[in-house]
C-alpha cells in the first residue's frame, strides 16, 4: 500500500510543479515559476528512486530464489 501512496504523492508534486510553473510564467512570477519547477522535479526523483527500490528488490529476490 505504501508503493502506491509514494506514487499519488509523486504524481501531485509533479502535477502542483507544472500548475505552478505556468502560474508563475504567466504571472510573471520568476520565484513562483522556480519553485514549480523544483517541485516538478522533486517529484520526478522520487519516482525513479522507488522504481529502482522496485528493480533492487526484485533483482534480489531473484537471486535468493535461484539458491
Amino acid at each position: 500500500m505504501s508503493n502506491l501512496n509514494n506514487k499519488v504523492e509523486n504524481s501531485k508534486d509533479k502535477v502542483v510543479g507544472k500548475t505552478k510553473e505556468a502560474a508563475g510564467r504567466a504571472t510573471g512570477s520568476q520565484e513562483m515559476e522556480l519553485k514549480g519547477k523544483l517541485q516538478y522535479q522533486k517529484g520526478d526523483l522520487k519516482d525513479k528512486v522507488d522504481k529502482t527500490k522496485e528493480n533492487l528488490t526484485e533483482k534480489f529476490n531473484d537471486t535468493l530464489d535461484k539458491k
